[in-house]
């Protein structure tokens, strides 16, 4: 069975966030991290890994990833700060 994950990084400064969706966060919080695609996190410096869902079901990630996008930044502090409150780089949990 396949997970996919939802997740929100953010830089250094907690300035910016991504909102975004894959099945390997592991791998692709690397390529944020070594700015192997250039884009949004490579120009700002994203690279920290704050928050994530796991999901079954590959809609169920996608639909929550363009939910996730239109709120407001208010609410994703709230939200990271339910299951964050140290907003320690969650990575960690990942590495192999």
């Amino acid at each position: 069975m396949n997970i996919y994950y939802v997740y929100i990084l953010t830089n250094k400064n907690h300035t910016v966030f991504y909102v975004g969706f894959t099945d390997d966060v592991y791998r692709r919080t690397i390529e944020h991290r070594e700015k192997l695609l250039k884009g949004f996190t490579s120009k700002f410096n994203v690279d920290k890994l704050l928050y994530y869902e796991e999901f079954n079901i590959k809609e169920d990630a996608l639909h929550r990833e363009k939910a996730l996008k239109r709120y407001k930044r208010d609410w994703k502090v709230n939200l990271i700060n339910s299951k964050n409150p140290g907003w320690k780089d969650l990575f960690t949990e990942f590495i192999k």
